[in-house]
């Protein structure tokens, strides 16, 4: 890695030779300029990762050298050197946003350490900055795969409400991809410097549910040894995805439409109002007015939360994105796994196309990371894919059975593949059921986990769980 370059403005030559010579020795390169119209110019042309400028020098003053850097190079950390009759100024620069200052007479051992700690934190930031810009590079929408008129309608739906603050209420199949519809309205808005939330409403319990969004204070309850900030209290300023809306109680359904319509909530055991700006996205894999009919969903939160509504298509219905989708995942995990660039056969990616995706998008990318782990060629073929997708569109092909031994051979054959296949089902409607949380769907249909477990590595099924 190249040394950091510094840059010194001080119309003192000593001040510059002492500042080079301390920071030389650090392992830094350093340039030094006698004024702040030829500092501003070198670094018009040539990159610094940091300054060091004095407070007072005739014509243009450190303030002014200050402001222009913070204008035009604001990841540029600047430190400021004063003597002790300008501390208060020193003060002020630091409010207009300076680092750090030196007071001089200064040694060389504080010109080391205030320059590291500049340095640290310039490396901190850019790194923010860098994942920060990955993050919104991931959840553009423009990134959402698919070319079918279904999802084209989508991306414009998204593109329109992103720079609002309106509520969202994003519906669809287990495994459609609601909560990266939900990162890329948060990640196009005006909020995207700030948290994006989520909360799985369907894993906790409705006092916990309650605790975790509102937050608590101490001794509220057993176990409540510290006051704890809730979800709302951490999003204050950007967005709160509630995932399986439709799971929570009648009791906190009711909080919730009362934290929507004043924007203000009290944390559990607390007496005090506390006040937020959250913009709320929802979703959910139930029918909420099956719900509202069956009494188990408030109306008023219906219409609350589905200000801007998005139903997002299962994949059974969008089928020329399969191609797309299946050559996103396969060159994802090609690159995950150092594995060199594959391809789908012809016949494997007719396979894909033609299976009806109970599990939707998740199932597909599941199915593609299993391939890509299980084969060495430059291919992805027929036999690399789970067995049911293997089958004809017309069934089986088998020979004709020539003796009563070979049809009951079949038969046994056939009934066995049937069992398999009935199984495969079985779990992956559990696990769509259940938003692909193995301890729910095992619950759900009656299983020890463990046993479900076994069903699933069977069948090379994978969960994209969000279970601790």
């Amino acid at each position: 890695m190249p040394p950091a370059r510094i840059l010194v403005i001080d119309d003192e030559e000593i001040v510059c030779l002492s500042c080079q010579r301390v920071l030389t020795e650090e392992g830094y390169e350093v340039q030094t300029r006698p004024s702040g119209p030829e500092a501003l110019r070198l670094l018009a042309e040539e990159l610094f990762d940091m300054a060091i400028v004095d407070l007072k020098m005739p014509g243009m003053d450190g303030i002014e050298v200050l402001q222009a850097i913070k204008r035009d190079y604001h990841h540029i950390p600047v430190i400021m050197i004063t003597g002790y009759a300008t501390v208060e100024s020193a003060v002020e620069a630091m409010k207009s946003g300076a680092f750090d200052y030196l007071l001089k007479p200064f040694t060389p051992d504080e010109v080391a350490v205030v320059v590291k700690k500049a340095l640290e934190t310039r490396s901190l930031i850019l790194e923010n900055i860098y994942l920060r810009g990955e993050i919104q590079a991931k959840y553009g929408f423009e990134n959402i795969i698919g070319t079918s008129k279904k999802m084209q309608e989508i991306y414009r739906l998204i593109a329109k409400v992103a720079p609002t603050n309106s509520t969202v209420l994003i519906t669809g199949e287990s495994g459609t991809g609601k909560e990266l519809i939900a990162r890329a309205i948060h990640y196009n808005s005006q909020r995207k410097e700030r948290q994006f939330v989520p909360v799985d409403c369907a894993v906790l319990s409705e006092n916990l549910l309650e605790s975790e969004l509102f937050g608590h204070v101490k001794g509220s309850f057993t176990g409540a040894v510290v006051t704890k900030p809730g979800l709302f209290e951490i999003a204050d300023g950007g967005s709160l995805f509630l995932d399986e809306i439709g799971n929570i109680s009648l009791a906190m359904q009711s909080k919730l439409l009362r934290f929507i319509q004043e924007r203000e909530f009290t944390p559990v055991g607390g007496t005090k109002l506390k006040k937020v700006d959250v913009r709320l996205v929802a979703a959910t894999n139930s029918d909420l007015q099956e719900k509202i009919k069956e009494g188990t969903f408030r109306e008023d939160l219906f219409y609350r939360l589905n200000i801007v509504p998005i139903s997002l298509p299962p994949l059974r219905e969008r089928k020329e994105d399969i191609p797309l989708l299946a050559m996103h995942f396969l060159k994802k995990y090609c690159q995950e796994m150092g594995k060199n660039p594959k391809a789908f056969s012809q016949m494997a990616m007719e396979m894909l196309r033609r299976y009806p995706w109970p599990g939707n998008v998740r199932e597909l990318e599941n199915i593609v990371e299993r391939a890509v782990v299980m084969t060495e060629e430059d291919a992805i073929l027929p036999q690399h894919l789970p067995l049911p997708m293997q089958e004809r569109p017309e069934g089986l092909t088998f020979a004709v059975p020539k003796t009563n031994e070979e049809l009951r051979e079949l038969k046994r054959h056939l009934r066995d593949k049937a069992v398999e296949e009935a199984e495969r089902l079985f779990v992956l409607d559990a696990l769509s059921r259940n938003d692909w949380n193995v301890t729910r769907s095992a619950k759900d249909v009656g299983m020890l986990r463990p046993n479900f477990q076994a069903l699933m590595r069977k069948h090379n099924i994978r969960s994209a769980e969000r279970e601790e």
